[in-house]
């Protein structure tokens, strides 16, 4: 398989979770401005949609969407207990935080990094933000992981939310809990090596 990413994107997340499986895969890493590959390939022939992730499979099959990709990869190895059996309440929980850290956070940060983004708009976002981290935090008091004992493919994307939270220096003073989570996910091999695949380390 290859892994179509741009260092810190949102891809970061399938890059976490692709580790975290021990799947075998390519890196292979995007210029989204130009939308060609580290190879020279241009990107709209891989993905039409000209964003990443993509995910694809050795008949040139392409999945994008990271929601569904972390999905796939998970239902590769589910002794990795990334994500829960089909049928079972604690997997569509797990999707619903899946979806709202998709709606609510991730699409929320695309003002942050518009230059021509009026200031006005960019500090009523980062106001919004905060306040859905507020929420965040709550959620995750007296839990170590979003889905309580074990790490998930949420938590996965959560922590390249609260990355990006860092890089636009959103206000998280007093989110102990989120912190704390921050820490632990920070600490963990696969993540790490993520991120040192993607030279964020």
């Amino acid at each position: 398989m290859k892994l179509y990413c741009k260092t810190g994107a949102c891809s970061l997340s399938p890059h976490i979770v692709m580790r975290e499986c021990g799947l075998d895969f390519t890196q292979v890493n995007v210029d989204l401005v130009n939308k060609k590959t580290e190879q020279g390939q241009d990107y709209w022939q891989i993905n039409p949609k000209g964003q990443v992730p993509a995910l694809q499979f050795d008949d040139g099959t392409v999945l994008t969407e990271g929601v569904a990709i972390v999905q796939y990869l998970a239902d590769q190895k589910p002794d990795r207990h990334l994500l829960a059996p089909v049928g079972s309440l604690t997997r569509y929980q797990t999707l619903a935080w899946l979806s709202y850290i998709g709606a609510e956070l991730h699409k929320s940060f695309t003002p942050l990094f518009k230059p021509d983004t009026p200031e006005e708009y960019k500090l009523l976002t980062r106001q919004q933000l905060e306040k859905k981290f507020h929420y965040v935090n709550s959620a995750l008091r007296d839990k170590h992981w979003l889905m309580g004992l074990r790490f998930s493919v949420a938590d996965a994307y959560l922590y390249v939310m609260m990355r990006w939270a860092k890089a636009t220096k959103l206000d998280l003073s007093g989110l102990d809990a989120l912190e704390s989570w921050f820490q632990r996910v920070s600490e963990r091999p696969a993540v790490l090596a993520a991120l040192r695949a993607e030279g964020l380390s």
